[in-house]
């Protein structure tokens, strides 16, 4: 795909066309992964063409690894793209191209206005108690005599705002926005080095790539009167614009790093699935009836604006691992065991063909939110297990240690499945006059180290024989040391 393209006629479009347009400033964050998610759904839902574009515009700030970031995230999140992605940096003979139509028909200007002279005439419009913006020194009108340009300094192109009217759209989110064009100055469209702004850049490139609707956060509100007025400028038509409220975090105030995740991939990291993920950040703001959980495919079916509340969304980590736990149910054991597997290597565990770590997790999955918590479980199955001393005290009563001889005895030689390994404990209670806590209990900790387990018969299922009776034999010899 070309990165460089002229401008597609309106006219001859035939589908929807939407993007998505991180900076590569920073990682992809969740406020950004549900742009993306609504872009895309809003394309599929009507059979269009989704974009991804890269605005690296920001050369200080913008890092290769901040663009693998966004790739990797949206690759997890299987937000697939149609055409990209396409870099800004790489178009840059096209800004400059239309810059330069814009001067020539009279849309744009150079202003020679020094950074200290603006400094300057802010501080005076502040002290005078006027909204600070630039005054059009260099703007030419008929009639207007401009100054001599100085030498030695190198000007901006600033864009000729309409100075009277008013902007207006029917957001698709938010309803009518009316701005007045004298609350709006003359924007820097190309700085003294040549190099275009922001809102240019935006602009050429919905502009070139056809792009029908812009679904973007509300930061961007300010942001669209002068893009509105610069497409009209270039006899662009204007694409229809949903922005999107910001989402809260669990206490209300502004999601940021300390409430989570910097980064969508932390989510992978911390043990959520993609489709858990995606869910969640369908719900956030958008809804379809009382409808919690669906599938993608089902969330592209449904999928529209008019359902996106208008008011600030409110990030819920305890519906998160709800859902997450959902989809850990639904999924395959095989699948599950393939993501956990790597989770434990990298903590040095050597995964062992017995247990299958796939039987491992069909036991543990419904019991679990994540797949970290997932790989905790399934640790104590790989390593030399040592459960606390006073845990095993706690739970292994005198009365029951005669009991577990038994118990060893028949697990020699049972049949080794959950049913066969339940019916030689409740003969061994039966025969001891126990409970069937007073023995399972201390079962599970030799085993796991842990009191709360799945049902114990087919915890022990799980286990090696031989290790099943090594763990019970090591932990009575520690009791009656």
């Amino acid at each position: 795909m070309r990165a460089l393209f002229f401008a597609i006629p309106f006219f001859i479009m035939t589908t929807i066309r939407t993007r998505f347009a991180p900076s590569p400033t920073g990682y992809l964050h969740i406020g950004g992964a549900r742009t993306a998610l609504f872009s895309w759904a809003y394309a599929r839902k009507h059979g269009g063409t989704f974009i991804l574009r890269i605005e690296d515009t920001d050369v200080e700030r913008s890092t290769p690894e901040a663009v693998q970031a966004i790739l990797d995230g949206m690759n997890w999140l299987n937000l697939n793209y149609d055409e990209g992605p396409f870099y800004q940096m790489r178009r840059m003979p096209r800004y400059k191209e239309v810059i330069q139509q814009m001067l020539d028909a009279g849309h744009a200007y150079y202003c020679y206005t020094t950074p200290e002279e603006l400094d300057a005439l802010r501080e005076a419009q502040r002290a005078r108690g006027e909204k600070p913006r630039y005054d059009g020194r260099w703007r030419p009108e008929p009639g207007k005599v401009l100054p001599t340009p100085p030498e030695g300094i190198q000007p901006v192109v600033r864009f000729k705002t309409p100075i009277s009217g008013s902007t207006s759209w029917n957001d698709l989110v938010k309803g009518q926005i009316v701005f007045d064009n004298s609350e709006l100055d003359d924007l820097i469209v190309a700085r003294g080095d040549g190099t275009p702004t922001y809102n240019f850049c935006v602009v050429v490139d919905d502009w070139d790539m056809g792009i029908t609707h812009v679904i973007r956060g509300d930061d961007h509100v300010n942001n669209t009167p002068r893009q509105i007025n610069i497409l009209k400028a270039l006899g662009a038509t204007v694409p229809q614009y949903a922005h999107l409220s910001m989402i809260l975090g669990d206490d209300g105030t502004k999601l940021s790093k300390r409430h989570g995740a910097v980064s969508v991939m932390q989510y992978d990291e911390d043990g959520y699935l993609p489709e858990a993920v995606i869910n969640y950040l369908a719900r956030l703001g958008w809804s379809h009836g009382d409808e919690e959980v669906f599938s993608v495919e089902q969330f592209c079916q449904w999928f529209d604006l008019d359902h996106i509340t208008p008011s600030a969304a409110q990030f819920n980590t305890e519906k998160l691992n709800w859902l997450n736990n959902h989809y850990l149910k639904l999924t395959d054991n095989e699948r599950l065991a393939e993501m956990v597997r790597p989770r434990l290597e990298v903590r040095d565990i050597k995964v062992s063909d017995s247990p299958a770590l796939s039987a491992i997790c069909g036991l543990y999955k419904e019991r679990v939110a994540t797949l970290n918590e997932l790989a905790d479980a399934a640790e104590v199955f790989y390593i030399d297990l040592h459960p606390e001393a006073a845990l095993l005290d706690a739970q292994l009563s005198a009365e029951a240690i005669p009991a577990f001889g038994d118990l060893m005895q028949l697990f020699t030689t049972v049949a080794w499945d959950a049913a066969s390994i339940g019916a030689a404990i409740k003969e061994v209670i039966g025969k001891h006059g126990l409970k069937m806590p007073k023995l399972a209990m201390p079962l599970r900790v030799m085993l796991t180290g842990q009191t709360q387990t799945p049902s114990v018969d087919a915890l022990v299922a799980l286990f090696p024989r031989e290790m099943v009776l090594a763990r019970i034999e090591k932990n009575l010899a520690k009791k009656t040391a």
